[in-house]
């Protein structure tokens, strides 16, 4: 492991420990009838991380608020949680494993699972909306227009609508990357966006921001795509081969596993190249992250 890799490395450790530590804070224990238990299930102690990582090193490369950037990057992560868990649900994709164990409605029921995803994407936006002076309320309600703009009918929730919709149906490649672009890329693009508003960014570096994002949200679908039919469910924490039983469409299917591996390069080399437009002094972390989007095995 050289130098460059060593501190990349030292500063995820260090960066999704203070996002645990906050996860551990904000999520509640003491909510009614079993319900904390199962949203601190959910949400804490697995799972990547990626999307706080996004927003703190993007924070970070724009000199931005540290403080408001940790409850983005909590606030996202809720997101992501709680659509995990109703993903998972018999009436989505009815999946048993996430994160190496039982899926929360195997684990609490399915009414309290879908109480504790409900319960989740509100605390998101109570993380973004502290009361005080930390978090200037412009700033609120910016990460809030962001967060839910890329998890509601347009982004995340109408990308698994179209999602589907399809089991069954041949996508072309044009449909299947605006299904992965809404569904799963856009809250992977909001989280460098949530992290660029917590400073002061540039036009042209914004619009550079974006499109880094846009290229990596839509890399991590396709190595998704490709690790669901090259790794068991041991490594992936998570049923493998799920979406070819269940005769989804994906990028391995519509382009086959030799093209889609060549286009998460390419998409890898656009998120590199975007950050070379973005006029950024500070973006190794950014460019490391993208690596690691690809290079995964899980």
């Amino acid at each position: 492991m050289n130098m460059r890799t060593a501190e990349f490395e030292t500063w995820v450790g260090r960066t999704l420990q203070q996002v645990e530590d906050a996860l551990e804070q904000w999520v509640p224990s003491d909510a009614p009838a079993g319900l904390g238990e199962a949203m601190r299930y959910a949400v804490l102690g697995g799972g990547k991380r990626l999307r706080p990582l996004l927003v703190m090193a993007t924070c970070e490369a724009v000199g931005g608020q540290p403080e408001a950037a940790l409850r983005a990057a909590c606030a996202v992560e809720l997101i992501h949680a709680y659509s995990l868990v109703h993903d998972d649900m018999p009436c989505m994709d009815d999946d048993v494993l996430r994160r190496g164990k039982p899926t929360v409605h195997v684990q609490f029921g399915e009414a309290q699972a879908m109480l504790a995803g409900d319960a989740m994407q509100a605390l998101a936006f109570e993380v973004l909306t502290p009361d005080g002076e930390q978090v200037p309320p412009a700033l609120q309600a910016r990460l809030c227009s962001l967060l839910a703009r890329s998890a509601g009918h347009a982004g995340m929730a109408g990308g698994q609508a179209i999602d589907l919709a399809s089991v069954g149906h041949p996508l072309d490649e044009p449909s299947l990357r605006d299904m992965h672009r809404r569904k799963t890329g856009l809250l992977l693009q909001a989280s460098v966006l949530m992290g660029a508003a917590c400073g002061e960014t540039s036009p042209v570096t914004w619009a550079a921001l974006a499109d880094y994002g846009s290229a990596i949200g839509l890399a991590f679908q396709v190595v998704d795509d490709i690790l669901d039919v090259t790794q068991d469910s041991e490594v992936l924490g998570k049923t493998a081969g799920k979406d070819q039983d269940a005769n989804k469409p994906t990028f391995v299917s519509v382009l086959g596993l030799d093209a889609a591996r060549r286009h998460a390069e390419e998409l890898r080399d656009h998120a590199h190249q975007a950050l070379a437009a973005s006029g950024l002094s500070n973006a190794a972390r950014l460019s490391m992250l993208a690596d690691k989007v690809v290079e995964r095995d899980s």
